[in-house]
């Protein structure tokens, strides 16, 4: 499909914060194509494997982790793209980074990493993201991190929006390679955002019901929801009442893929170059008022009947609680660190307390699990309800 005029354009480049050697033996691929491979061949993301997407540790193999979501993210990212005429491969490393600098236990364990750096200048895990794929994870021989596009960095900072006040990480990134914090990120960053959205709005779902914590009667409270089901049931008659589960999920997916398309294109109209995406005063890829609305409703209804499930705020105390005493542990007692993270701790403050947060920040869940049972003696009761 041809490049639309709006599309980040690889050979347009803003480039990378280090010159690299490209000698060698290296397939011919565009900047973002490079970008792409990048992500999928690093460690931090081989980790998502084992981290917390909706359910801690799941004893189930069919539950999501982070991986599985951030690779259906990117199905539905390059879909939007395609259709935009936008870069599919930004778009596809922007889906795929995206959430990794979530520490283990997801969003619990950021919470006992925020409350436990609080004085150090806090946690968060968009930021860790830049700060993993910049810093920490670094296997090349010529520059610390994977040297990143410009353009890709700029995404996983700003997919959420402009960032006019950066906490530490992101501002020691962004004085060492400016990543124009202030202005709307470009339309692939805004899809990647859009399709993170659909994905884990109707993937939570799947997982809320194969767990039991939702049911269908439940689901059948929102008007737009029901409205599919009594469609989906007159189409599929006679079809396993887990086929039909199963095509609800799917059918929502693909109703608000087409209405994002829709709005986006409305809102692109007279748009001609990507310097005015970047000026908006507002993101362009958007859903239409009507499914934007849907869509505040579904996750205040995942919020009431998942997210805030009584045996899922148990289960996220216990998290928080395993993650805190981590840190407490390896703040007081450094040679409980494995001996390369030992030999590089800093002296001193902030920057001891940052490296700590680091470690446990990389961790997986059973990662954590298994150095909590090697330090305390016993194994934490009570992570896992599914």
């Amino acid at each position: 499909m041809e490049r639309a005029p709006f599309a980040s354009d690889p050979a347009r480049s803003r480039g990378r914060e280090f010159v690299e050697d490209r000698l060698g033996p290296r397939g011919p691929r565009s900047e973002f194509q490079r970008d792409r491979d990048r992500v999928l061949h690093s460690i931090a993301f081989r980790r998502l494997a084992g981290k917390t997407q909706v359910f801690i540790a799941p004893d189930g193999d069919h539950y999501r982790v982070r991986l599985t979501h951030s690779l259906e993210v990117a199905q539905i990212g390059r879909v939007i793209a395609r259709a935009l005429g936008l870069d599919e491969d930004l778009t596809e490393a922007l889906c795929l980074a995206h959430d990794i600098g979530h520490p283990p236990f997801g969003h619990p364990g950021e919470e006992a990493l925020a409350a436990a750096m609080a004085a150090r200048g806090g946690f968060d895990h968009n930021e860790q993201c830049l700060r993993t794929l910049m810093r920490l994870d670094s296997p090349y021989c010529g520059h610390p991190g994977l040297n990143l596009s410009w353009e890709t960095l700029e995404g996983l900072a700003k997919h959420n929006g402009p960032v006019r006040h950066p906490r530490w990480a992101l501002e020691e990134l962004d004085a060492a390679f400016a990543l124009d914090l202030a202005r709307q990120p470009s339309l692939e960053a805004q899809v990647a955002a859009l399709a993170d959205d659909i994905a884990y709005d109707n993937h939570d779902i799947d997982d809320g019901l194969r767990a039991g914590f939702l049911d269908l009667e439940q689901l059948l409270e929102l008007d737009f929801l029901a409205e599919q089901w009594r469609a989906v049931e007159a189409r599929f008659h006679g079809a396993s009442h887990a086929a039909l589960l199963r095509e609800l999920v799917r059918g929502q997916i693909g109703l608000m893929v087409n209405d994002a398309l829709q709005a986006t294109r409305a809102n692109l109209a007279g748009i001609g170059t990507i310097e005015e995406i970047r000026a908006a005063p507002a993101a362009l890829a958007q859903f239409s008022p009507a499914m934007a609305e849907q869509e505040r409703a579904l996750k205040r209804f995942m919020y009431a009947n998942l997210y805030h499930h009584a045996r899922q705020t148990q289960t996220a105390e216990r998290a928080r609680s395993v993650i805190a005493k981590l840190y407490a542990a390896y703040h007081q007692d450094p040679k409980l660190l494995p001996e390369s993270w030992r030999a590089a701790l800093p002296p001193g403050e902030p920057a001891r307390s940052r490296h700590i947060a680091d470690f446990i920040a990389g961790m997986t869940d059973h990662y954590a699990i298994d150095r909590y049972r090697e330090i305390f003696g016993r194994v934490p009761k009570g992570l896992s309800n599914v």
